[in-house]
């Protein structure tokens, strides 16, 4: 199937992830919050507090289609110091899996060399961190299987090409068009 799997740190954009799992979720597309601390409960950096699906040291993501990552800070400091994270999101990238990213994230995939080579784009201020990219300001860009996105006004952009990518182009746009989306 197309499992994808959200990485929660404490940190993060509460918007940006959220939108995601569900989007996704109303697209039938199977999606599961993974905490990358040792708790399921995950505080956003507005003092949300969000319970997470499975914790990252009990998952075993072999079926994951697609990996994503939420940004806010410190969640993307949080998680681009998380070591199993990172060497998961190289394999991935590398035996052609989706890796996403949002807002600040997409420095996370900069700092491991997953966008030599690649467009991208990610939140202002960010993007000497997108090392080998070629930077745009797009608000959702896709380049093989590489999706990234600017931030949490973007977050409904950002999830339709999620969508587009592992189901198709009109899932997409009826997803967006049944939460009222231009």
């Amino acid at each position: 199937m197309n499992q994808t799997y959200i990485f929660f740190a404490d940190g993060l954009e509460e918007i940006e992830g959220l939108t995601v799992v569900d989007m996704l979720r109303r697209a039938g597309i199977p999606v599961t919050i993974v905490s990358i601390s040792d708790t399921l409960e995950v505080i956003g950096s507005h003092q949300i507090r969000i319970t997470a699906d499975v914790l990252f040291k009990d998952t075993d993501f072999s079926d994951g289609a697609m990996f994503v990552l939420p940004g806010g800070l410190p969640g993307t400091t949080n998680l681009a110091a998380h070591e199993p994270l990172c060497h998961l999101l190289t394999d991935a990238a590398s035996s052609g899996k989706y890796v996403a990213a949002i807002c600040a994230a997409p420095s996370v995939l900069g700092g491991l060399g997953l966008l030599k080579g690649k467009k991208a784009t990610c939140y202002p201020g960010f993007e000497d961190k997108l090392v080998g990219a070629s930077v745009c300001s797009d608000s959702a860009v896709v380049d093989g299987n590489i999706i990234t996105s600017r931030g949490m006004g973007t977050a409904i952009d950002f999830s339709g090409e999620l969508i587009a990518v592992l189901s198709d182009r009109e899932t997409s746009d009826r997803i967006k068009a049944s939460i009222m989306y231009h």
